[in-house]
């Protein structure tokens, strides 16, 4: 979401205006990007290898049992090659030094707030897929669910929440030019998110090995991990996120006019948050009723 300064060069009278996606890698695209696209593709390649996966199994399957978790694998790769290009491009390069000088904190706010209503729909459309799934015979496959809220659960969501917390006061401090209690509090949100991470690792471990409750137990779990799983990962790409403001922070990269990236971070991770809860809500307390 980070942009570049604008650079301006007499050529003809016109500006030489490029952003540091487009600044090595890859040409010929005006100011657009591959990263995205090639992110956007990888993400959607963990769908197509989890239905891939589930048309493998059975005396019927479709493909190899391998194809699906080949294809999960390969897209991890390639979410993570394109993740780091995004990030690298968007956010370090030219960036890292000079902010947001040449374009209105205003515009990247709005960006954030137009990406996160696509995000909207992407978690919209997971629920309405779990509703359809709960509106009819419950449990739908007949068999006894397991015990879905747990402590483990309720620490986890507890954990976010106060991460939400101290990323505000953080940003109010830092508003406040108090810089020592913003960054102490930016490190705490850092370690809270990835303790949250790690928790529903924990989480998957459990509900896997000792549950035996997997992603083909039924039209159930290919929803509870789907939206888990897709809440699992924006959280771990807020995280990213956090720690470069984190690092940019012990750089003094910020203060109480310089703080935009602050700002979009902090939308994102309070998005993430407000998901999880709904999320909990419904699908972990209303798999009992």
């Amino acid at each position: 979401m980070g942009v570049a300064d604008d650079t301006t060069d007499d050529h003809g009278g016109h500006g030489d205006h490029h952003l540091p996606a487009v600044e090595d890698w890859p040409r010929g695209f005006g100011e657009a990007s591959w990263w995205p696209f090639v992110t956007a593709i990888a993400a959607a390649g963990f769908y197509v290898g989890a239905g891939l996966f589930v048309l493998g199994r059975g005396e019927n399957a479709i493909v190899g049992p391998m194809v699906g978790p080949g294809v999960f694998v390969a897209s991890t790769v390639l979410f993570l090659i394109g993740l780091y290009g995004w990030v690298y491009h968007a956010f370090v390069v030219n960036f890292w030094e000079h902010g947001t000088e040449g374009h209105g904190g205003s515009t990247l706010k709005l960006a954030m707030l137009l990406f996160l209503g696509t995000e909207v729909a992407t978690f919209g459309a997971g629920f309405v897929y779990y509703f359809f799934v709960r509106s009819g015979t419950w449990p739908p496959t007949g068999a006894e669910l397991p015990p879905l809220v747990s402590s483990l659960v309720l620490v986890n969501t507890a954990i976010l929440v106060v991460s939400s917390f101290t990323l505000h006061y953080a940003h109010v401090a830092l508003l406040n030019e108090n810089r020592k209690r913003f960054i102490r509090l930016l490190g705490v949100t850092l370690l809270l998110g990835v303790i949250f991470i790690g928790g529903q690792v924990l989480e998957y471990y459990e509900f896997l090995v000792h549950e035996g409750f997997t992603l083909t137990e039924g039209v159930f779990g290919s929803a509870f991990y789907g939206l888990t799983g897709l809440h699992g990962l924006h959280v771990s790409m807020g995280a990213v996120l956090i720690g470069i403001v984190f690092a940019r922070a012990l750089l003094g990269q910020y203060s109480a006019d310089r703080h935009t990236s602050v700002s979009t971070a902090s939308m994102y991770w309070h998005f993430v948050d407000a998901v999880w809860i709904f999320l909990v809500v419904v699908l972990y307390v209303g798999a009992a009723f």
